[in-house]
């Protein structure tokens, strides 16, 4: 059977609507180290120029960052720029408020120079991304395999130094490819244990495939024998795969994944409970809500009621995607 595949990261970025924002430049010289509280939504900082040493509340150990390198905080931690150990820092905010003309400076001279922003994401962002990933990944900017990421982050320090037509949703547009690819190069270099839950499962030759073909065809009635066909292992081979390594059973996971799926078409469309339930692989209303209720602890249109009421779209209880069936 030919089976038809996707981009499980692809499709999860979509559904939060990831957005980027640019801050302002640093320049930093001599002995020196900023301090910033933790950001409201992942931050990214790239190095241009020079080096310096990163600390993050909860990580032991405190990474070294050389010219070419970036980082994405994952997490809401506090962390700490400076130029070497045991530097006292200055707090980010009054760095960043005196900013003139784009840069922002700390310390004496121009040894080092960073650009950075964040990435906002929606309501279910925690749970569907951030949750399966370590609290920082550092990707170097010096390997072969860091090419694009090095070739985006040209592209936005030109944009932000020349200020051309329409520069901002250019950088915006970049920094969300770099985001891509910083999240490909993760998998692709930092081995077993870089991620967990489905994304991890993007990184394992037999679970792959499998994720990549319910994406493709959510609706589909899948049996656990036909994911076995599209990742060329028997039924239980892959069953015992899956379960290891993204932590529910394939179908359980195919459950959560429509039932994410329902959630965004509730918040986002006035489409009909039975035609969402047709949609995302349930023969009927009644299929959906019972699955749906299950899942999340609300009925369909109990959800729809409350997000719109709220303005919102939080999952009741914090159930959805990766929670099995």
């Amino acid at each position: 059977m030919s089976v038809q595949q996707a981009d499980p990261l692809e499709d999860v970025l979509a559904l939060l609507g990831t957005t980027s924002r640019l801050s302002v430049r640093l320049v930093a010289g001599g002995e020196w180290a900023v301090s910033y509280e933790p950001p409201p939504a992942v931050k990214f900082v790239a190095v241009r120029r020079g080096h310096c040493l990163l600390t993050v509340d909860g990580v032991p150990e405190p990474i070294e960052l050389a010219e070419g390198d970036c980082f994405l905080l994952t997490q809401p931690c506090a962390y700490a720029m400076a130029s070497g150990p045991g530097m006292r820092p200055v707090p980010a905010g009054p760095v960043f408020a005196a900013a003139a003309d784009g840069v922002a400076r700390v310390g004496t001279g121009e040894d080092a120079v960073f650009i950075g922003g964040r990435f906002d994401f929606g309501e279910r962002a925690r749970e569907l991304l951030l949750d399966v990933l370590p609290p920082v990944i550092h990707v170097p900017g010096r390997t072969a395999e860091a090419a694009t990421v090095r070739w985006a982050l040209e592209q936005i320090d030109a944009e932000l130094r020349d200020r051309s037509l329409a520069s901002t949703l250019v950088t915006e547009h970049l920094a969300l490819v770099m985001l891509i690819h910083l999240l490909r190069l993760h998998l692709a270099v930092a081995g077993p244990g870089a991620a967990s839950g489905w994304m991890a499962g993007l990184s394992d030759p037999i679970v792959a495939p499998a994720l990549r073909a319910m994406h493709a065809r959510p609706a589909h009635a899948w049996t656990v024998a036909e994911l076995a066909e599209a990742a060329a292992v028997s039924r239980s081979t892959l069953a015992a795969r899956f379960r290891r390594t993204v932590g529910q059973s394939p179908l359980g996971y195919l459950t959560g994944w429509r039932i994410e799926l329902a959630t965004d078409r509730l918040r986002r469309g006035d489409d009909t409970v039975a035609m969402i339930a047709r949609k995302v692989g349930y023969g009927s209303e009644s299929a959906l809500s019972n699955a749906f209720k299950r899942v999340t602890g609300a009925s369909p249109r109990e959800y729809r009621r409350r997000t719109r009421t709220a303005g919102g779209g939080r999952i009741v209880h914090g159930a959805g995607f990766g929670l099995g069936a």
